[in-house]
């Protein structure tokens, strides 16, 4: 007997800023959108809602806004409901993350808002960067290897 299936691989671009809440039982969801180019001759792009739970949903909303290029591996997720105001039945796909990848560096479109704090810790990082001058060609011993 087969399996079902639901996997989904985007990648493309943040739409919006993303957007921190918390659900009633106290989790936190993240939800963003990414544009898609169809890659044709055209400059059409399929849209997509995203959500991210948890500590992904933390890191999308710490690094992550509109523009930024992302990878995203999740599963799709429908819900449906009746509209209050017309009784009609309403239906959304949205995909459910739970792999994102930022493809941007810091420097390609960080956030502005990340202040003084987040360059002064990054050039402290520079700073403390090992620098190996000398390279021996002698060959590896294998047995030295701890695995």
């Amino acid at each position: 007997m087969a399996k079902s299936v639901n996997q989904v691989i985007l990648m493309g671009r943040l739409t919006r800023d993303p957007e921190q809440r918390t659900t009633n039982t106290g989790k936190t969801i993240v939800s963003f959108s990414i544009a898609v180019d169809r890659g044709g001759q055209d400059d059409t792009a399929d849209f997509f809602n995203v959500n991210a739970w948890e500590k992904l949903g933390e890191l999308v909303m710490q690094y992550l806004s509109k523009g930024r290029r992302v990878l995203v591996q999740g599963r799709l997720r429908q819900d449906r409901w009746d509209d209050k105001e017309t009784g009609k039945k309403q239906s959304r796909i949205e995909v459910t993350a739970s792999d994102v990848t930022f493809l941007d560096g810091p420097s390609d479109g960080a956030r502005q808002s990340e202040g003084p704090a987040a360059s002064s810790s990054s050039k402290s990082k520079k700073s403390e960067d090992v620098i190996i001058e000398d390279i021996d060609d002698k060959p590896i011993d294998l047995s030295e290897i701890p695995f």
